[in-house]
């Protein structure tokens, strides 16, 4: 049986924990080979290559630091060069920072609009003149992109809806080329950035499904809008958050 991603070729930023090494096993379960960048965690890293060749996949880890544009677009001609072609752009790396508007400092501001937005644009740039006709371009985004929701998150949330606006303008730019670019915006998710048992209770009283999200459902999304059924969906950003808006 030909599974939906047979012979394609995947990269995902920041793959190596939470929802992008989730996308990762995803993406190569269903047939892509998949290539996906780091900033430190090369055990985990090397842990889900090993993972995902001992089921008969194809994995290569990157170290490169999407706060460096040079370093990103380096580690994206790298997984081209090694496999051959591109078909599917994950921008998922990203950073919460959060503080007061009287205590944020520039230098935090900086790396998060680095890390959260140019690296979305620069990697998008980079991945773009490899792609085939017909790719895919997916970015993780956020929900509080439509609601902050709770003070000191507002630069996390422009981010955010930087993210979503761009991801429109290059569904434009992209479309003579039946290229798709599409926001994929989680709710609050069960990951390594939210650990507080506390917080995490609160937010449950304020989805509809009354728990956090799992990893591996933002991954089924990234996977179904990676996959030639998604072929009419472009420019969207598409809420997964369990009713946290509704």
């Amino acid at each position: 049986m030909t599974k939906p991603l047979q012979d394609k070729v995947a990269i995902v930023t920041g793959g190596s924990r939470g929802i992008g090494a989730a996308i990762v096993r995803r993406l190569a379960a269903d047939g892509a080979a998949v290539a996906f960048t780091y900033a430190n965690s090369s055990e985990k890293a090397d842990a889900i290559v090993a993972e995902i060749e001992a089921g008969g996949g194809r994995a290569l880890a990157l170290k490169a630091d999407s706060a460096d544009a040079t370093a990103l677009r380096k580690a994206i001609d790298k997984a081209v060069d090694h496999f051959g072609t591109l078909d599917i752009l994950v921008n998922n790396a990203g950073i919460l920072l959060l503080n007061t508007l009287e205590d944020f400092p520039l230098e935090d501001f900086d790396r998060m609009f680095a890390i959260n937005v140019r690296a979305v644009f620069a990697g998008t740039q980079a991945a773009a003149k490899h792609m085939h006709d017909g790719g895919r371009i997916i970015t993780i985004g956020s929900v509080v992109a439509d609601r902050s929701g709770f003070p000191t998150s507002s630069v996390y949330s422009m981010t955010k809806g930087a993210v979503a606006a761009m991801t429109r303008g290059l569904a434009r730019d992209l479309g003579p080329r039946s290229i798709t670019v599409n926001t994929i915006q989680p709710g609050p998710t069960e990951t390594d950035m939210n650990t507080d048992p506390h917080a995490n209770e609160m937010l449950k009283g304020l989805i509809a499904l009354g728990r956090l999200g799992e990893d591996r459902e933002i991954a089924s999304l990234a996977a179904y809008i990676a996959s030639p059924e998604a072929s009419f969906i472009t420019g969207a950003s598409l809420t997964i958050d369990g009713g946290y808006l509704a």
